[in-house]
């Protein structure tokens, strides 16, 4: 499989990859390509230490932008002047949210809630949260199953004349459910909401195609599939139209419209510079270009094709090895429904984890019961994913015999 693999070639390029650690990590934190480290060494010692504060004329400033239309590019297909780089998920989650509804208020004061389901990220929940309390507004909680995600029907059934925002991941984070975002969208807008899309665990891993399918607005991280590094900055997404029409709540001198001018009075950017804030973390942003030029060498259609290959060998084995274990999947089985990790249930998992983490073999634990294995398609190969899952069968059965008192 590795033989025949057409983006094998791309996991030289990682630093560390070739060793004999097992990481099924990458939908969390991914792996730095190896340029990156000299990108990112040549910066301190040259951009930084040479050129000091000219660099912002001659480059910095212009930063936030040109990558963020790169990977609207050649990640969610967007074109250029809707994606810019600013701030971490979180923050920007708060000023696409908090715009979106206030716009929509502003709109029709009818409309005072906002849609999200209750296994959504915890950024996203608690973020929502702190929005609908300060402006006065409702959380519509959708159920869902935390082997899935948000369905078409789900969300019929809960948007309607009141409805201000939607909020749904496109792949869950605990599932790797992946939402039908045309169809969602479309319901949405029907509605007459406006749709915010979490894009943290499908950019790099999933094709997103955010102008052919109508998005309103999104968030992602870069830190993941993207392999920007700890803490990374995220990118936000504004459709072109709907950019005037809000208002983003944190206003800062990087979001004006003559920055230099330092007046006495904000005056919004126009275009999606009016969604950043303050001063861009530059030197978080340039390992992200090492594997963005990955991406457009191969194509998201060849990178989808080999995540869903790795999804597929690692079901397999764990329907061969694990399942016999008492091991269950909790991701969806249907490829079109899944995204670039796999849930495994067991109530030893935590221990399973603690110790594969002992032996360089390194998943997720997420409650309840859950190993996450992320597998990112430039990084993983097939005889690494063979090499985990054979390593999380012997330590569950090392585990299960001692819980029998027959280790």
């Amino acid at each position: 499989m590795d033989r025949s693999d057409g983006l094998a070639h791309h996991r030289t390029r990682f630093e560390g990859a070739e060793t004999d650690l097992v990481y099924f990590d990458g939908n969390s934190l991914g792996r730095p390509p190896k340029s990156a480290i000299t990108r990112v060494e040549e910066f301190l010692r040259e951009s930084w230490g040479g050129r000091l504060i000219r660099g912002w004329d001659e480059s910095w400033l212009r930063l936030p932008n040109e990558i963020g239309d790169r990977i609207g590019r050649a990640v969610i297909d967007a074109k250029a002047g809707q994606t810019i780089i600013g701030d971490s998920t979180t923050v920007l989650l708060y000023k696409l949210a908090r715009a979106a509804v206030d716009a929509q208020v502003a709109r029709d004061p009818a409309r005072t809630e906002i849609v999200v389901d209750t296994d959504n990220f915890p950024t996203d929940r608690y973020v929502l949260d702190g929005i609908a309390k300060e402006r006065g507004l409702t959380l519509r909680w959708i159920e869902v199953d935390t082997t899935a995600g948000v369905t078409p029907e789900q969300l019929a059934a809960a948007v309607g004349p009141q409805t201000g925002l939607v909020v749904v991941s496109h792949v869950a984070y605990r599932s790797a459910y992946l939402a039908d975002a045309p169809r969602l969208t479309r319901i949405a807008h029907d509605a007459g909401a406006l749709i915010l899309w979490d894009l943290c665990h499908s950019a790099g891993s999933v094709p997103v195609k955010a102008d052919e399918w109508g998005f309103d607005l999104a968030v992602g991280c870069t830190y993941k599939y993207l392999n920007g590094g700890p803490g990374s900055p995220a990118f936000a997404y504004v459709r072109e139209d709907l950019q005037a029409a809000l208002q983003q709540p944190i206003q800062g001198w990087w979001g004006t419209r003559d920055m230099f001018l330092m007046g006495p009075e904000y005056q919004p950017a126009p275009g999606m510079q009016r969604f950043v804030s303050g001063t861009a973390p530059i030197v978080g942003m340039l390992a992200m270009q090492e594997t963005l030029g990955m991406i457009e060498d191969a194509g998201m259609p060849a990178i989808r094709a080999k995540s869903v290959a790795l999804t597929e060998f690692a079901i397999s084995l764990a329907a061969e090895w694990l399942a016999p274990l008492g091991v269950a999947l909790a991701s969806p089985d249907d490829t079109e429904r899944r995204g670039g990790h796999v849930t495994f249930l067991h109530p030893e998992m935590r221990e399973v984890v603690a110790r594969l983490w002992q032996q360089d073999v390194i998943p997720d634990y997420r409650d309840p019961g859950g190993i996450r294995i992320g597998l990112s398609p430039l990084s993983t190969s097939f005889e690494e994913v063979h090499r985990g899952i054979a390593a999380t069968r012997d330590v569950l059965k090392q585990v299960l015999l001692e819980r029998a008192g027959l280790a």
